[in-house]
């Protein structure tokens, strides 16, 4: 579509069908990341709607969701002032590829799609709109974008993109992506120069993704297709049909399509980014006092340092410790070293196991 200066606008497609366990137990199965105020005092989603309410380039978002959480996501989006163009829920949980793909079925096979996570903090929201702009030319000639952060350490919780030759000016061709590495490899990425973050968000026209999808994993492509067909739609709201939608084999878009297609090109932009992934993502991307401590609600700390501790209920106190996070929530708390804040998650999957209502 156009507007009235004839310039091609985007419409953003936000995922926003997490769960965030990493981030328990604040982030919960009814009360994902992307629900939470954690970047200032609009929540995720709401920040990342903000990012394209500019009508002049962007259309009326598209949000995809589960089904259960239709009503929140739908609640957060009107308090934060924004009017989705059209809501898609996910009857079950089957990765990104899966919903990308819904969205792309939606829409006209011409419309670019800027696919974005509902749970990322972007502090430079202008370098991000510059690159999707640099980004546009490519993606009408059918490449598949991707958006690259610049490291600046060497970050092992994060997949990489390989940048490869140049195709005009901050674009380049990406040559391959790389999963989470360890440390050794992490340094060797960063010293190299040639390596980004990959921020997993996508800027492509609807039909050359589906065209890739349907290449490279067509079942996924059919199953979805089949979903769609028999979606049922009212007032804006998309159902896929359940049956057919919960046949889809769960895959990541990088997966299924954009570590095989040909035409996949990378734009490299420092915009402050952070999936705020673990505590210490979150700890990496909060201000900090004067003994590099970051603390939120009704917490005392002495003799501390370099510690995220966090309170939606009871007072915390902590005395003399160091490199923790201490969270408290109303009925549940967690302790963890920093560093060891990937085994969140470990712990969720435990709770969930014992059937603990909690996660």
């Amino acid at each position: 579509m156009s507007d009235t200066k004839g310039e091609r606008r985007i419409t953003p497609v936000i995922l926003s069908g997490g769960a965030g366990t990493r981030l328990w137990p604040l982030s919960r199965r009814l009360q994902p990341k992307q629900m939470l105020t954690l970047g200032g005092e609009r929540t995720m989603l709401q920040l990342t709607a903000a990012r394209v309410a500019d009508r002049t380039l962007f259309e009326a978002p598209v949000i995809v969701a589960g089904a259960d959480q239709a009503e929140a996501v739908a609640d957060q989006l009107r308090a934060g002032g924004t009017a989705p163009g059209m809501l898609i829920l996910e009857p079950a949980a089957r990765n990104t590829a899966a919903a990308v793909a819904l969205a792309a079925l939606a829409a006209e096979a011409d419309d670019l799609l800027l696919v974005m996570p509902s749970d990322h903090l972007i502090g430079d929201p202008a370098r991000f709109v510059d690159a999707v702009r640099t980004a546009v030319p490519l993606a009408g000639q059918d490449w598949l974008v991707t958006f690259g952060v610049r490291p600046d350490r060497p970050e092992t919780g994060y997949g990489y993109i390989r940048r490869g030759e140049a195709l005009g000016p901050g674009l380049f061709r990406a040559m391959r992506f790389v999963e989470k590495p360890d440390l050794a490899t992490a340094e060797t990425f960063l010293a190299d120069g040639g390596y980004d973050w990959n921020a997993g968000i996508f800027l492509f026209r609807a039909g050359a993704f589906l065209e890739a999808l349907a290449t490279h994993a067509s079942d996924i492509a059919a199953q979805v297709g089949a979903a769609m067909d028999r979606a049922t739609r009212e007032e804006g709201v998309v159902s896929p049909d359940a049956t057919a939608f919960e046949a889809v084999r769960a895959q990541s878009i990088d997966r299924a399509v954009m570590e095989h297609a040909d035409r996949i090109a990378v734009v490299p932009v420092d915009m402050q980014w952070s999936d705020v992934g673990s505590w210490q993502a979150l700890f990496d991307a909060s201000p900090k006092d004067g003994d590099s401590n970051a603390l939120s609600g009704e917490v005392v700390a002495l003799d501390s340092r370099g510690c995220l501790i966090r309170s939606d209920g009871p007072l915390v106190v902590a005395v003399g410790i160091e490199d923790l996070a201490v969270i408290a929530t109303g009925d549940a708390v967690l302790i963890v070293p920093r560093d060891r804040a990937q085994r969140v998650q470990d712990a969720v999957a435990l709770l969930a196991k014992r059937g603990d209502p909690r996660v």
